[in-house]
């Protein structure tokens, strides 16, 4: 058979088109030897006739675009979409809310300032996200008479 036809016949086998099927250019005297249905199956079994894989969508150009990303770029304000929370998370924001308040506790209590209640009482207002911010907790200090 000559080779179109054998790739034709190999297609069918194969479940595939024709421009699927992958023949090796190196036996080719073999192909012309194959007349029936059989023997193309014979040549598929050899290697010789092989299914070509589909196409797969290259990474390349996404790699990249990681690479960038994880050296900053490509986060300007033109690429955001979302709210600002929604993008931090709302614990991230508690968190750093948080800490904010427990440093301000911190140089109070190295300072000297006293309250009304104690400060682990105070400490565990914060947790229990009783001030909106610094500042609250700063008026806090302030109406209750904090004093050195």
């Amino acid at each position: 058979m000559n080779d179109k036809r054998v790739r034709r016949v190999a297609a069918r086998i194969l479940k595939v088109g024709e421009s699927k099927v992958w023949i090796s250019p190196r036996s080719a005297s073999k192909l012309k030897e194959a007349m029936t249905k059989e023997d193309v199956r014979s040549l598929i079994k050899e290697r010789i006739i092989k299914k070509r894989r589909d196409a797969l969508q290259s990474r390349g150009r996404a790699r990249i675009l990681i690479a960038k990303k994880a050296r900053g770029r490509r986060r300007g304000k033109g690429k955001r979409t979302g709210t600002k929370n929604a993008r931090k998370g709302g614990k991230r924001n508690w968190m750093s809310n948080v800490r904010a308040q427990r440093r301000v506790l911190a140089e109070m209590n190295a300072k000297g300032v006293k309250f009304k209640k104690p400060m682990r009482h105070i400490y565990l207002m914060i947790k229990g996200n009783y001030f909106k911010g610094k500042k609250y907790l700063l008026a806090m200090a302030e109406n209750e008479g904090g004093k050195k």
